[in-house]
């Protein structure tokens, strides 16, 4: 967070810098309203997602690998749009009215996240949670249309239906290895369906949430 603090009062001197090095054009174009920060470490605990979600400025958590033969893998672990903060949105303003000659209007809000849990679901998710995260290292990814659960590859991906206060959990499951039970859990090879996993299984209460432990279980000590 030290970055973002000089980064605020050292704005003149980091423009000197981009005009020195990549010309008049490219410095004119710096857009200060929402500086974004993309943190790359080699792994991020629990308690570095939960408070980047509480920071206003625009936040990316990227883990990386090194493997064999000197390959880089990286992954997004987690992405918070963030807002503008007073004092860069006015800068914004006035950089924009001095190059248009127009005034400008406030940026529109930032979608609501689907990270944002709805309120009839918010306890049964943090259940869900705290069931996903368990099975050591998972990395969590709030997605435009849902909540990935990852280990290299998605192992679950957790879809809200607050109009019939339930969740869609989608495994990385076989379905054949599976007794299916309709209304909870489905086969869903071959249907189109927001998320990964073949594997739905359709949470409505904690009962339903202590019977997919098991499938959750399975599902990470797979991948």
């Amino acid at each position: 967070m030290s970055y973002p603090s000089w980064l605020e009062s050292a704005h003149h001197e980091f423009e000197a810098l981009v005009r020195k090095v990549l010309g008049a054009k490219a410095a004119e174009s710096v857009d200060w309203c929402r500086p974004r920060m993309i943190s790359v470490a080699a792994g991020f605990s629990h308690h570095n997602r939960v408070a980047v979600q509480r920071l206003p400025e625009r936040i990316d958590l990227v883990r990386y690998w090194i493997f064999e033969g000197g390959l880089l893998g990286l992954l997004l672990v987690d992405s918070v749009t963030g807002f503008p903060s007073a004092a860069s949105s006015r800068r914004g303003r006035e950089r924009v009215t001095a190059v248009d000659g127009v005034p400008s209007t406030p940026a529109a809000s930032p979608p609501a996240s689907v990270g944002t849990v709805p309120e009839c679901l918010r306890d049964l998710y943090a259940e869900l949670d705290e069931a996903l995260t368990a099975w050591g290292e998972v990395e969590v990814a709030s997605l435009r249309h849902y909540i990935a659960y990852r280990r290299l590859v998605n192992v679950a991906s957790v879809i809200f239906r607050p109009k019939h206060e339930a969740i869609l959990v989608y495994l990385r499951l076989d379905p054949d290895s599976v007794e299916l039970e309709l209304g909870f859990t489905r086969d869903m090879r071959g249907i189109g369906h927001l998320g990964t996993g073949d594997l739905e299984v359709h949470v409505v209460s904690a009962v339903d949430l202590e019977k997919a432990a098991p499938l959750i279980r399975r599902a990470f000590e797979a991948a």
